[in-house]
């Protein structure tokens, strides 16, 4: 139910959804009022459709979960981690299911941002490939961004979401040569079924994995611990196809398919930082999904990128880092008017928000509760806004719109390279975040102290022509030790490959933290 001045007045929305729920009682309703509170109708009516759309499911999903974790004995609460980072109970992800779209890549930003605190890094570039694609994001000092211009299959969904740039490229992309004879890696993908060649279930095209296998980066027979052996044979004929179309070798072919892949997820990282005005020379990597390992190091050097980190739960980063996730309740309501906002009315709305929000967040939770503000701005003759933190800003001080205004010129400026304090500023939206700060968990251990693990083994891999590399097992390193590339580190879940001019050092918590050096292979 979407009425055009609803973020207004909601009182006609009320009523035709108590008129529905009268006349069709088991059929899952939204109103805009409900779930994005205002002004520009077309993305609260697109927001609003999209959780119909999705919300049945969810509830559906999210009920039998709830009733089977208590059939199996568990008797706490149940939380849900939503797009924006935090975590919610199921009847909040239930009502608010739009808010769930990019929970599972949410986890994962959480996860960096745990990791950022525990390694004392305040600025960080996530880096998370998996099977179908790449998921890049940012933290600066020490905080995720946020946006509201998220989207999924081509709907808009303006409810605020941790800003991901999802890429089309992982392990399971596959690599084309067109009729100009160019190759290409991706969009389209092999998925799980039936996979890349190499896992012989019928895939015949060549994929990243493939490639990955034909080079010797990852070994045939140490996947997943060695439960599963890769298929090497059907790996260098599906990747031989690709090289008797561009007239090259199969190792060259196996190389180019690397190579293109890198070069996509580096553009990823470009959109995230460059077109931004942001320098990724400054932030640290860190590397994680269980394709990651492979890659980020190459792409690191491709922007200069000095350092990436490899925690000891890479391949289920995203589920350590929902349990690191604080529970949220945000609530929004647009307060533009006819002329420019007074503090008594900045005053008056953030604290009739931060009422609603501080009420809802106490009935979730008895522990700590702090409030997070913002506002949506832009100058007057924008039609689009940028999101401004208000934090540490009190809105008891005399000068707090000067104070805001000030916030904005430095915000757009940090986006656009440009700032015009002498026109007109808009406040459109203010926000309100109640945040219940979660107890951490000890979820992480000092490495061992011990002597020098050597290699377990060599294996021939191709950089720029084939070499002999050591492989060491990830689990058998200790504390302090230094290795220096060219070098494979091997896992169950995962594998990382560090360059010729890398230097591999274990930190204190047994993660990887790389030096990049030099150019990549082949340059």
């Amino acid at each position: 139910v979407c009425y055009l001045h609803a973020y207004r007045n909601p009182a006609h929305e009320i009523a035709t959804v108590e008129r529905l729920r009268r006349e069709l009682p088991d059929l899952y309703i939204s109103r805009s009022s409900d779930v994005w509170p205002q002004i520009k109708e077309f993305e609260r009516v697109s927001t609003t459709v999209v959780n119909s759309y999705v919300g049945p499911a969810v509830q559906h999903y999210l009920g039998n979960l709830e009733r089977r974790l208590g059939e199996a004995g568990f008797a706490g609460s149940l939380f849900i981690i939503l797009s924006h980072g935090g975590m919610a109970p199921v009847e909040e992800a239930s009502r608010l299911a739009a808010g769930t779209v990019l929970s599972g890549p949410a986890g994962g930003i959480s996860g960096c941002r745990r990791s950022a605190e525990l390694l004392g890094i305040a600025d960080l570039i996530p880096f998370d490939m998996g099977g179908t694609s790449t998921d890049i994001s940012l933290i600066a000092e020490g905080r995720a961004m946020l946006t509201a211009d998220a989207g999924l299959a081509g709907e808009r969904i303006a409810l605020r979401s941790l800003d991901i740039a999802s890429i089309a490229a992982g392990g399971g992309s596959i690599a084309s040569v067109d009729a100009g004879g160019a190759l290409h890696v991706g969009p389209a993908s092999a998925g799980s079924q039936p996979g890349p060649a190499c896992y012989g279930q019928g895939g015949v095209e060549a994929t990243v994995t493939d490639a990955n296998v034909v080079l010797g980066y990852l070994g045939a027979e140490a996947f997943m611990g060695g439960k599963r052996r890769l298929d090497r044979a059907a790996a260098e004929q599906a990747v031989g196809r690709i090289a008797t179309s561009l007239g090259v070798t199969l190792e060259q072919a196996a190389a180019g398919i690397y190579r293109m892949v890198n070069l996509g997820m580096a553009d990823g990282i470009r959109i995230m930082t460059l077109r931004r005005g942001v320098d990724p020379r400054r932030f640290a990597m860190v590397s994680f999904g269980g394709a990651a390992g492979l890659h980020a190091v190459e792409v690191a050097r491709e922007l200069e990128i000095p350092r990436v980190i490899v925690p000891v739960a890479a391949s289920v980063l995203s589920a350590w880092g929902m349990l690191s996730s604080d529970l949220r309740y945000e609530v929004g309501r647009t307060s533009i008017g006819t002329g420019r906002v007074g503090a008594g009315t900045i005053r008056a709305v953030m604290g009739e928000l931060e009422g609603i929000a501080l009420e809802r967040m106490k009935a979730w939770f008895d522990g700590d509760v702090r409030i997070e503000r913002s506002a949506e701005m832009r100058y007057g003759e924008q039609i689009f806004e940028i999101d401004v933190d208000l934090s540490g800003i009190d809105l008891a001080d005399e000068d707090i719109v000067e104070q805001i205004d000030r916030r904005f010129h430095k915000r757009h400026e940090d986006l656009y390279t440009y700032a015009s304090p002498d026109q007109e500023v808009v406040f459109v939206n203010a926000r309100v975040s109640a945040v219940g700060d979660v107890p951490r968990m000890e979820d992480t251990k000092a490495a061992v102290a011990a002597a020098r693990r050597d290699p377990k083994g060599v294996r021939e891999v191709f950089l720029d022509g084939p070499v002999e590399i050591p492989v060491y097992a990830f689990a058998a390193l200790c504390a302090d030790q230094r290795i220096v590339g060219p070098a494979l580190i091997e896992s169950d879940t995962t594998t990382i490959l560090i360059g010729r001019s890398d230097t591999l050092t274990v930190n204190a918590l047994g993660w990887l933290d790389i030096a990049i050096g030099g150019a990549a292979p082949g340059r």
